[in-house]
């Protein structure tokens, strides 16, 4: 099982054959190799959902926010055990 983090594209990255990406990644910036999605036009603004630094595909502004939703339901339920008595 792979998780995607959705980042928005911030600017497209000179040199690199219009294949890497600036993505804004909650609040951080990151390199994100956009090659995968050659069929597709990938820019600023547009939201993609990312894995080990590579787009994997495009989505919308309310399909990122349900991934980050669900992310933070992951996050939050990572330690069931927390504050159960022993």
């Amino acid at each position: 099982m792979c998780l995607g983090i959705p980042g928005r594209v911030v600017r497209m990255l000179e040199g690199y054959g219009g294949q890497l990406a600036l993505v804004d990644v909650a609040g951080e910036h990151r390199k994100v190799n956009v090659g995968m999605l050659a069929d597709q036009a990938v820019g600023p603004g547009d939201w993609v959902i990312i894995h080990m630094g590579f787009a994997l595909e495009r989505t919308d502004e309310q399909g990122a926010a349900a991934a980050l939703a669900g992310l933070r339901l992951l996050g939050n339920n990572s330690n069931p055990a927390a504050g159960a008595d022993p």
